[in-house]
């Protein structure tokens, strides 16, 4: 089973770019204020609980509780890359999977992923994603490999193993070189963001914290 099933039609939500002085902001998940407006659930089997909760000075975070199961949220958001090209995150999970082989479809399990998807349009077996992923396995910086499922979707560890578990990690990517280098394409619009736990296939539990999702110019 492909976890995620980017034949979805994909349409374009305005979003608000943050006025002023540099750096071009434009925020995709504004989770540490509470906000999840706009993520829309899909589920394959069974459903991880996604909730915003708090996480401690007032802050809050997306909660991604999964046992045994796998859905993702994803926001259909428009993005230019030649303007913002830098995606910008935070996470932190509890603990990673044990005796999993990611290459695998078995073991197509992952604590916390963010996917990118640039769609095909109306020609669907078009649509490719790239997926930053927390690797259970550890991992060279930068290891990458093609999705168990379909070669059109590539997997890119940032984190990998435990030895960060429990710890909230921030991360700065340029968007447009990783999908040039991995997708060998020079991309200039995203078409969705997407985020996931699962643990469907090794049937075991783990919970994710996702903080703000965004992009910037610099």
């Amino acid at each position: 089973m492909m976890k995620w099933r980017c034949t979805v039609a994909l349409g374009v939500l305005s979003t608000s770019v943050a006025a002023g002085a540099a750096p071009l902001t434009v925020m995709v998940g504004n989770f540490a204020s509470g906000d999840k407006s706009g993520w829309e659930e899909q589920e394959f089997k069974g459903k991880v609980n996604y909730s915003v909760v708090k996480v401690g000075n007032g802050a809050h975070a997306l909660e991604a509780r999964s046992s045994g199961t796998a859905s993702g949220l994803h926001k259909k958001v428009s993005v230019d890359l030649e303007k913002t090209p830098y995606i910008n995150w935070t996470w932190r999970v509890t603990n990673t999977l044990k005796g999993v082989d990611e290459t695998t479809k078995k073991g197509d399990d992952y604590p916390a992923r963010i996917y990118v998807i640039l769609s095909g349009g109306l020609l669907f077996w078009k649509t490719q994603a790239l997926n930053y992923v927390w690797s259970s396995t550890e991992r060279p910086a930068d290891a990458s490999w093609p999705n168990a499922y379909t070669s059109s979707v590539v997997m890119l560890a940032v984190d990998s193993g435990n030895s960060k578990a429990g710890t909230w990690v921030t991360h700065k990517r340029n968007l447009r070189e990783d999908l040039k280098r991995q997708l060998g394409k020079d991309v200039k619009h995203v078409d969705a963001i997407a985020v996931m736990s699962d643990t469907d296939n090794s049937g075991q539990s783990t919970t994710a914290y996702y903080g703000n999702i965004f992009m910037s110019s610099e």
